[in-house]
């Protein structure tokens, strides 16, 4: 883009303030909403959307920077369908790992085997280092999903995409309901917010130009909120 068809500061703190704004139009009309559907909800989620995609466009052409942030259009989340005010909640969690060092998996739970012998591993194969099998039993059942998350690379794992969903429920489950069939029943429509993670986002960084200045960072995490 040549020096002149580059959009001006003032152009760019107009696009900002206008981000502002609307966003007290959507707060204002989600404070003085009269149902789950209501229009002027609706429409202040497209200004702002439409608002927030202009100043990115500009932020962009004028400084090769980009926001942290997208707000997702049609092809994104439902618009939300729970309760108001939620009395109870469920956490969904996913997260993909590929197993990209064997040997260290299997030295880890041999490791961990050998300082607790009480361990079983339930698995033929030679013990806890003796199959992959039989590790990932051993590594998963000794720490938690966010300390192996937080350490994955000495676990011989290379993270893939993950994603978290909070999600309204009218009321808590009774003890052991869903543990059969744990996910069978996550809606979408249910979703207060959702936070993901993936190289899709890295690589959305690269070819915007954005990446080059950010230094030492494995992912970046996008937060939806559904519209309203």
């Amino acid at each position: 883009m040549s020096d002149a068809a580059q959009p001006s500061a003032a152009e760019v703190r107009a696009a900002a303030e206008a981000v502002k704004a609307a966003l007290d139009r959507h707060l204002d009309a989600v404070e003085r909403r009269s149902g789950e559907d209501d229009p002027a909800v609706y429409a202040a989620f497209n200004e702002l959307a439409a608002a927030a995609e202009a100043y990115d466009e500009l932020l962009y052409d004028a400084y090769d920077e980009v926001t942290p942030f997208e707000i997702p259009g049609e092809d994104g989340m439902p618009a939300y369908a729970g309760p108001e005010e939620p009395s109870a909640l469920s956490v969904l969690i996913r997260r993909d790992y590929a197993v990209a060092e064997p040997q260290r998996l299997l030295s880890q739970a041999q490791r961990v085997a050998d300082l607790d012998p009480d361990i079983g591993t339930g698995n033929a194969g030679g013990g806890a280092g003796g199959s992959v099998h039989a590790a990932l039993g051993v590594v998963f059942g000794e720490y938690e999903p966010d300390e192996i998350a937080s350490r994955h690379k000495e676990f011989g794992l290379e993270e893939g995409d993950s994603t978290l969903w909070v999600t309204a429920l009218d009321e808590l489950a009774e003890p052991g309901e869903w543990l059969a069939a744990p996910f069978d029943q996550a809606d979408p429509q249910r979703v207060v917010c959702r936070f993901d993670v993936s190289e899709v986002f890295d690589q959305d960084l690269d070819e915007a130009g954005g990446a080059d200045d950010i230094d030492d960072i494995d992912d970046d995490l996008e937060v939806l909120r559904p519209e309203s």
